[in-house]
């Protein structure tokens, strides 16, 4: 049932871009995945779960555009681009408004890519694929990040954090941070599906929320552009906080790559406290 619910949607999206006047290529290449979808001999949900997109990606008239969609709709109960669609949404002209395309390269990202919206952009500019379409040099490609980063940070709303009467301590934030990272390499926390680089839906991110002295925590890894392009995912915490009298705030802690914390875990902006933390742990071993 299920991979006719798959092809009957993959059919609806070629015919709506037919009827939008898209490229025929496109109709052409949904059409080709609908009847790949007909023609598999086992639910496509099972491919999903033991292979994921690079299975679905490996059948023929299925490419990774696609897979996403079909990916998405298996575990989600819904496709994103059939959506957009529904409602003549033009993906044309909105990536028009991005500095430095063209129709031309607006044609290209979607036939090339198959993404429809901001947001599978975003990912695409993020995972490499963006940077292998023909006409997207690397200064181009840095260029649409940033461009991105600042639109789509824009329209999510931000909360406004409130600066803590009392700072945490520093030596309670690495514990903290030393908690989390034991725990998330241990498979010991609950996992959430966040929004942004994560085109399948998957539950991937390790969540903490911790109580200490007063103190309430939640940590996580770092889920942004600059911590996707360095890949410095699984390094970088982001630490939450908030006491009693609602003072809160954030700190991120990284792993320091060069001076004198080289190699140690430093909570950005509070480099000093780390020093002196550091020093003094050393001085206590020393004389122990």
């Amino acid at each position: 049932m299920v991979n006719k619910e798959v092809s009957d949607r993959l059919r609806e999206i070629a015919r709506l871009l037919e009827e939008q006047g898209a490229n025929p290529f496109r109709s052409t290449a949904y059409l080709r995945a609908a009847i790949t979808i007909d023609e598999l001999d086992r639910p496509v949900s099972e491919i999903v779960e033991k292979e994921g997109i690079d299975g679905l990606d490996a059948l023929p008239g299925i490419g990774a555009g696609i897979a996403r969609s079909i990916c998405e709709y298996v575990t989600t109960g819904r496709m994103s681009r059939l959506d957009s669609l529904r409602t003549g949404h033009d993906p044309i002209e909105l990536f028009e408004q991005i500095p430095g395309i063209g129709p031309t390269l607006a044609h290209r990202l979607i036939e090339t890519l198959h993404v429809d919206t901001l947001e599978e952009l975003e990912i695409a500019a993020h995972d490499g694929r963006l940077a292998a379409v023909p006409g997207f040099s690397r200064n181009k490609t840095e260029m649409i990040q940033a461009w991105l980063d600042r639109i789509l940070g824009y329209r999510r709303p931000r909360k406004r954090l409130q600066a803590p009467a009392v700072e945490v301590p520093i030596e309670l934030l690495l514990e903290i941070d030393f908690l989390y990272l034991t725990k998330a390499d241990e498979e010991e926390l609950p996992k959430i599906a966040p929004r942004r680089f994560n085109p399948s839906g998957e539950a991937w991110l390790p969540i903490m929320h911790k109580t200490r002295n007063g103190w309430h925590f939640t940590a996580l890894y770092s889920n942004t552009p600059r911590a996707h392009q360095l890949n410095q995912i699984k390094d970088w915490v982001v630490i939450y906080f908030y006491d009693d009298q609602h003072h809160e705030g954030q700190y991120t802690v990284v792993t320091e790559t060069k001076g004198p914390l080289q190699g140690k875990r430093v909570v950005r902006g509070r480099e000093r406290e780390c020093r002196e933390y550091y020093a003094q742990r050393s001085s206590a071993l020393n004389a122990g």
